[in-house]
This record gives C-alpha cells, sequence and structure tokens, in this order.
C-alpha cells in the first residue's frame, strides 16, 4: 500500500521523531523515502538571510537522508521555496506519494513557518493518508504497532480509513479496535427517548460491524468493536489511553446534520490532543 513515503522536515523534535515512523513503516513496505524541507517564500521576502535559510534546509534534509540510508532505506531529498503545505502537497502529486508522515508541531520564530498550521491544513487537504506524530518528549514510541483504533461514525468518509487501517494491522499482525462514539451531548435532552437512542445505536454498531467484517476477511489476527456515549474526541482518546493504543487511524471527514457529528472536526482535534500517533485519511472525491 504504501511505496512512497513523504518526510517533511524544519528540523523540529517533531519532525525528527517523524523520520523514525516513517523509518519502520519503509522497513516494513519495502518503500521509498522522500525528504523533503520548505523555505517559506513569505518569510525569505523580508529577511536578508535568504541564502541562510536555503542552506539550512539543504542541510536538514541531508541528515534525514543520512539516517534513513543507514538503515538501507532508498532515499530521495529535496528543497522547495514556496508556502509550506503548498510545497508538500505539490510533490506528494508530483512524486506519486502514498503517505505523508510529519509532526504535529514545529519550530517557532520569523525565519521558521510553524508546522503546526502547515501540518492542519495537509491533513485537511491532502488525497494521501497523513500520519501525525509528536516529538519523543511528548510520549513514548509506539511502533511497531500492536493495538490500532478505527473511530468511525458509519458515513463513507470515516470508512475511507478502514482500508489503510486493515492493511496495516496485516503488515504489523496488530489487533484492530473498531469505535463508535455516539454524542449525545450534540443530540440535545431529547436523545434520551428510546427510539432516537435506539437508532443512534444501530446505525453505530453496523458501522463497527462493517469495519470487523473487512478486518476479518483480510485475516487480521484480532478485532475488538466498542461503542461509547459522549464527546467523540475525548471518547476516541480515553479509549486510546485505556486500552494501550499505538495508532488512530480515522477518516477526516464524516456525517453531517443534527443526526451525527462532523467526524471532520473530531479528527482536527484528535490529531492535536491524541498522546499516540494519528492518521487521517481523505476521503477520494
Amino acid at each position: 500500500m504504501f511505496d512512497n513515503i513523504l518526510v517533511p522536515t524544519d528540523g523540529s523534535d517533531c519532525a525528527q521523531a517523524a523520520v523514525g515512523y516513517a523509518e519502520d513503516l519503509a522497513t516494513r513496505y519495502e518503500a521509498r523515502v522522500h525528504t523533503l524541507s520548505v523555505a517559506d517564500s513569505r518569510t525569505l521576502e523580508n529577511v536578508p538571510q535568504h541564502d541562510q535559510i536555503k542552506n539550512e534546509r539543504v542541510d536538514l534534509v541531508a541528515r534525514a537522508h543520512n539516517e534513513l540510508s543507514e538503515s538501507g532505506i532508498p532515499v530521495e531529498q529535496a528543497v522547495r521555496t514556496d508556502i509550506p503545505h503548498k510545497a508538500i502537497l505539490t510533490y506528494t502529486s508530483e512524486q506519486d506519494i502514498d503517505l505523508i508522515v510529519m509532526g504535529t508541531h514545529g519550530r517557532t520564530g520569523v525565519e521558521r513557518y510553524l508546522l503546526g498550521s502547515v501540518t492542519e491544513k495537509v491533513v485537511r487537504l491532502s488525497n494521501v493518508p497523513v500520519l501525525t506524530v509528536k516529538a519523543k518528549d511528548d510520549g513514548e514510541i509506539t511502533y511497531p504497532y500492536t493495538d490500532i483504533l478505527v473511530p468511525t461514525d458509519g458515513s463513507e468518509g470515516a470508512e475511507a480509513a478502514i482500508g489503510p487501517a486493515v492493511d496495516i494491522a496485516s503488515t504489523y499482525d496488530a489487533r484492530i479496535h473498531a469505535l463508535s462514539v455516539i454524542d449525545t451531548m450534540a443530540m440535545g435532552t431529547d436523545v434520551g427517548s428510546g427510539a432516537i437512542l435506539d437508532a443512534l445505536e444501530e446505525s453505530a454498531q453496523s458501522a463497527v460491524e462493517t469495519i470487523e467484517e473487512q478486518a476479518t476477511q483480510a485475516s487480521v489476527s484480532a478485532v475488538e468493536t466498542a461503542i461509547e456515549h459522549g464527546n467523540p474526541y475525548r471518547g476516541i482518546r480515553s479509549y486510546v489511553e485505556e486500552l494501550d493504543i499505538d495508532l488512530v487511524v480515522m477518516g477526516t471527514h464524516g456525517r453531517s446534520g443534527i443526526e451525527r457529528y462532523l467526524l471532520g472536526s473530531v479528527a482536527e482535534k484528535t490529531v492535536r490532543t491524541s498522546p499516540v500517533p494519528v492518521m487521517t485519511v481523505r476521503q477520494p472525491e
């Protein structure tokens, strides 16, 4: 599934952690890794040391290149001058990238773009899965993966994440956890009525069973399903912490309308707050 993996880097601790996650995936999938650093064209217009910044970018990709090459992984390196998220998405398209691995936060200051905002834009706009990771200081390394969580609301957007999640579970011989959180708070007081709650629970049950069926067909070694009630992204985080989840794989957009929470906002909150890496998958248009 993953033949070409892109790691954007700005030299931050988060970006450095992303190199390690990309290395592990590349080893498992026998993939090529592309390291990319972007000099923000908006910043270069206003500072005299633009040559120095470009040279720093070259050094950053070379450092990542050397680290990956030592593990025997084929590596490409590139430096671009552009608006960072646009450069990342353009490179992804041009080089047939299958997966982007990047940190949730980057360096701050006038000479550095803030990778956090870049990451959020890439997560929202990327047509390929995006694995977001935090710095090593913010949590333990969670690969190799043994427990993978797939949150779902039953929408096509949520179901887009099932394929990648099942593939990774098969590759790592990991357990899949299918979770649907019924957002009772967003439904108002009427959710207490039996008919509405029954309908929501029936829909949630169908959603987790869809994941279970696909995982079983792919011979995933173990599958667990769960239905919870409450705030969706908090429910996801609690499940992650209580069940020692190593990786969350979820769609970027879900159902909209009064009967469903919008999984898009849940995905963004999960990326920002999850103690473990999150792979977001956008449904093809």
